[in-house]
């Protein structure tokens, strides 16, 4: 699952939404740190390897910002094909949301 994904759906907010600032992403490295963006929203993961039913995942804590104010949470992702990622993302205290992403190219880059 170490990439960059491009997200392309989440329950929560729309694809113009998603994409406000730059495309939406999440990234995750193999060393178990990884970020993400989408919306106004910025943050960095402190993941690790898990399976859910038999397929590879990851579980995350994560922290960063939302236009300037700091926000944390958690989520998870599991990887449903070669081509695609589904997960949920929460705030603490606040929103969560489904997300489905796949790989990023780049033609999904800024003015790409």
């Amino acid at each position: 699952m170490t990439d960059r994904w491009r997200i392309v759906e989440m329950s929560g907010w729309d694809r113009d939404a998603i994409d406000l600032v730059e495309p939406g992403f999440i990234e995750f490295s193999a060393d178990g740190t990884g970020q993400f963006g989408f919306i106004a929203v910025r943050g960095w993961l402190d993941s690790r390897p898990v399976e859910r039913d038999d397929r590879p995942a990851v579980e995350f804590t994560w922290e960063g910002v939302d236009e300037g104010d700091q926000v944390s949470g958690r989520g998870w992702a599991v990887l449903v094909d070669d081509e695609t990622i589904e997960g949920h993302l929460f705030f603490h205290l606040g929103d969560d949301s489904t997300f489905r992403a796949e790989p990023f190219t780049p033609a999904d880059s800024v003015g790409g």
